[in-house]
C-alpha cells in the first residue's frame, strides 16, 4: 500500500533555465523600480535644500538691506547746517543714490565754521556737547558761528542688542526733516543724562519722551518717523562715508573717532571738559575773540 501523493517530475533542464530567467527578469524588474524611487527622492531632497538655502540667503538679504528712499530734507551735506538764531539751512532731500553736497562755509572765514561728527551713545561726545552746547548755542545766536552737526551710528554693536546709535541717529535725521529749527536744542538734549555704553539705553518711547521734553515740534510725524526707522539706510550710508572719507573743506581724510569735531577746517584735539580751551581754538581758527564767561562772542579789542 503507498501512501502519500506521487513525486512530481524533475524540472528539465530547459524549465530551470527559463525559471532562473524569469527570476532574473522579475529582479531587474525591481531594480528599476527601486532605482526610480530613488531617484525621485534625490531629485525632491535636492529642490528641498535648493528651497532652504534660497530662503536662508533671502533671509539674510532681508536683514541686511538698508531701504530704499530719499535721506532727510535739510541734511543734504550728511549733516544739519545751523546758522543765527539757531535757525537750520534749508536743503531738498536727496535721493538714496545721490552724493552728498558739502556745505559752502562763509567765505571771508570770520564766521566760525563748526563741524561736529557725533554718536549719541559716544561718552567723549558727550564731554564736549556738555562743555561747550551753551557757547556754541551762544555764538550761533549771535551769529558768529555756524554749527553743522553729523549724526553717526558707529557704535551700534555697545547699545545689548538694542542698536541705540542707529535709532538715536535716526531719530536725529526725523527732528531734521520735520523740525530743523528745533535740532539744536534736540541735540543738546540727546546729551543731558547720557546713556552708558554697553547697556540697553534708551528705547524710542524714552527716545519720544525726549524729545518732547526739549519743546520740539511736530510730534506725531517724528514720532512715526522713528518707530518705522524711516532714514535707517541713510544713517548707515552717512555713516559709511564718514569712515570712508574724504571730508570736504578740510585736509582731514575721514573720521576716525567720535568726536570729530572741525573749525574752518581745522581739527580740534584739545580737551572736551574745558571750554576755554575750545573758545581759544576758535579764536584762532577765526581771528576772533570767543568769550566763555558768556555765551555770546565778542571780537577782538
Amino acid at each position: 500500500m503507498t501512501f502519500g501523493a506521487s513525486p512530481e517530475p524533475r524540472p528539465t533542464k530547459n524549465q530551470r533555465r527559463e525559471a532562473a530567467r524569469e527570476k532574473a527578469r522579475e529582479l531587474r524588474v525591481q531594480q528599476k523600480k527601486k532605482d526610480r524611487r530613488n531617484k525621485v527622492l534625490l531629485q525632491s531632497g535636492i529642490a528641498v535644500g535648493i528651497v532652504a538655502v534660497i530662503a536662508v540667503i533671502s533671509l539674510i538679504v532681508v536683514n541686511s538691506f538698508r531701504p530704499e528712499g530719499p535721506g532727510p530734507a535739510n541734511m543734504a551735506s550728511d549733516g544739519i547746517l545751523i546758522g543765527e538764531g539757531l535757525v537750520a539751512v534749508r536743503t531738498p532731500a536727496l535721493a538714496a543714490d545721490a552724493k552728498p553736497i558739502p556745505s559752502q562755509p562763509d567765505e571771508s572765514g570770520a564766521v566760525a565754521d563748526i563741524r561736529v561728527w557725533v554718536d549719541y551713545l559716544c561718552p567723549f561726545c558727550g564731554d564736549f556737547e556738555r562743555t561747550n552746547s551753551e557757547q556754541i548755542q551762544g555764538w550761533l545766536e549771535s551769529g558768529a558761528a555756524t554749527l553743522e552737526v553729523h549724526p553717526l551710528a558707529t557704535q551700534t554693536s555697545k547699545s545689548a542688542g538694542t542698536k541705540y546709535s542707529l535709532r538715536a541717529a535716526n531719530a536725529a535725521a526725523c527732528v531734521a526733516n520735520y523740525s530743523p529749527d528745533d535740532f539744536f536744542v534736540f541735540n543738546s538734549a540727546m546729551f543731558i543724562d547720557q546713556p552708558q555704553e554697553n547697556t540697553a539705553a534708551l528705547n524710542n518711547d524714552e527716545i519720544k519722551q525726549r524729545i518732547k521734553d526739549a519743546g520740539v515740534s511736530n510730534l506725531s510725524k517724528i514720532n512715526t518717523c522713528i518707530d518705522d526707522e524711516q532714514f535707517k539706510g541713510w544713517v548707515l550710508d552717512a555713516t559709511d562715508r564718514a569712515l570712508v572719507g574724504p571730508l570736504p573743506n578740510t585736509e582731514l581724510e575721514k573720521v576716525s573717532g567720535t568726536p570729530t569735531v572741525l573749525v574752518n577746517g581745522k581739527q580740534y584735539i584739545g580737551s572736551l571738559e574745558d571750554p576755554k580751551e575750545f573758545a581759544a581754538f576758535v579764536q584762532q581758527a577765526t581771528g576772533q575773540t570767543y568769550s566763555t564767561s558768556t555765551p555770546t562772542p565778542a571780537p577782538a579789542g
